[in-house]
């Protein structure tokens, strides 16, 4: 469906910082979609004042991306700076797009959590320019951070969160879910929501050409000391609270346990020197970490590892649905996936037959699921093909755009 919706208009709001729009993402592979089918696409995202770079809007096309200077969110150690820095978005956004983009009348108002603060500039438009306000729901806030810990279900800080997201949900015409299991669970407690405004919209990209035949890059894995003949099993992404650290750190313990098996630890985030620091004292067998590699470096990893790691804190009730599932299956990468019984990614790692699953802490599950696909490299070339496949027909960037589009065409019945 490649239908031309000229002159339409698309405010997006993000807190991703979205310094190169040709960055392949979840976000800009959207963004350079929703453009390429003729839609002006004004994006508002977030640029942390640890940069010291001042706000600027940068156009392209018919893609415009404002970079407003907020307070740092993504890599602080302050709970209280991030909170304080999130609280502030709202007014900032506002005032931004009011200078910027002031003469523009938006179609649709497209925003994705986190955060959850949004609702002022959501009804600012919804009131102003009769738009379409979309939710792309990406996680469940308050209530994760209450599943590990980080927060007092019915504490007073909870009440607000929780008095904000239930704005933020009232005042979205459609609320966009990466699962079924989001689905659902967002109709099971909040029953105020009335189940048409619910959809799936799941993760999606547009997918690079499909690797026929995965092949080491023998420079690459020689410059990082790390032994082409084992196969490679990688996590690359973020190394927060949200991935269960402590198990993470169980298996890195205990992997020299799979034969012939290597442990790729790539990422960063708050608990990146609990990591760092349990792998320099423990210094376990057959595991390499790396805080940061460029984009180019990364990807030359993905080409030559074996097999791809998703991990969830077993504690999460919420129905987390990670978008590094994406990245694995384009590289027609098998999946290992340790993760809360709650989330539906292990019924796709089924339903795909594109990897295996256990419960986050069972480190003989764990271990055992290693070696099986450590050892069998038939075994791993047809899980990736499938995964391969599987992305294509589900999460291919232009068959989730065409669900906005079609929004956008039936707008009035929105006003």
């Amino acid at each position: 469906m490649k239908r031309k919706n000229i002159n339409m208009n698309v405010l997006f709001l993000t807190l991703s910082n979205i310094e190169n729009i040709e960055r392949r993402g979840i976000y800009t592979d959207l963004i350079r979609e929703l453009a390429m089918r003729g839609v002006n696409v004004y994006t508002v995202c977030s640029r942390e004042k640890r940069m010291r770079i001042h706000t600027e809007l940068v156009a392209h096309n018919n893609i415009k991306i404002l970079k407003v200077k907020t307070g740092n969110i993504t890599q602080t150690k302050s709970v209280i700076e991030k909170g304080i820095s999130i609280l502030q978005i709202e007014s900032q956004y506002i005032s931004a797009i009011n200078k910027y983009f002031k003469n523009i009348k938006f179609d649709m108002v497209m925003y994705s959590t986190p955060p959850i603060s949004y609702s002022k500039i959501v009804k600012y438009f919804k009131k102003r320019n009769k738009s379409i306000s979309y939710l792309i729901l990406k996680d469940i806030f308050p209530q994760n951070a209450v599943d590990i810990g980080m927060l007092e279900k019915k504490s007073l800080l909870w009440r607000y969160f929780r008095y904000k997201e239930i704005n933020l949900y009232k005042n979205s015409d459609i609320i966009g879910c990466m699962s079924q299991a989001n689905v659902d669970y967002i109709q099971k407690h909040n029953k105020y929501i009335d189940k048409s405004k619910l959809e799936i919209f799941p993760n999606a990209i547009r997918p690079i050409k499909r690797i026929e035949k995965r092949e080491k890059d023998l420079e690459f894995l020689r410059k990082y000391d790390i032994p082409a003949d084992s196969s490679l099993f990688l996590y690359g992404g973020n190394l927060g609270k949200p991935q269960g650290i402590d198990f993470l750190l169980d298996v890195s313990d205990n992997f020299y346990k799979v034969n012939k098996g290597h442990l790729l630890i790539v990422g960063n985030g708050t608990e990146y020197d609990k990591v760092h620091t349990h792998i320099q004292n423990k210094k376990p067998k057959s595991v390499s970490l790396f805080e940061g590699l460029s984009k180019e470096d990364y990807d030359r990893l993905v080409s030559s590892a074996d097999v791809g790691l998703i991990f969830l804190d077993r504690r999460f009730t919420i129905p987390n649905f990670p978008s590094r599932l994406t990245s694995y299956m384009e590289n027609s990468l098998p999946i290992l996936a340790a993760t809360d019984i709650n989330t539906d990614i292990k019924d796709v790692l089924q339903e795909s037959n594109s990897g295996l699953w256990c419960e986050s802490g069972d480190l003989n599950a764990f271990l055992e699921h290693a070696q099986r696909l450590a050892s069998d490299s038939e075994l791993r070339k047809q899980m990736g093909i499938n995964g391969r496949v599987y992305l294509e027909e589900n999460y291919d960037i232009s068959k989730t755009v065409d669900i906005l589009l079609e929004h956008l065409d039936k707008g009035k019945n929105y006003v």
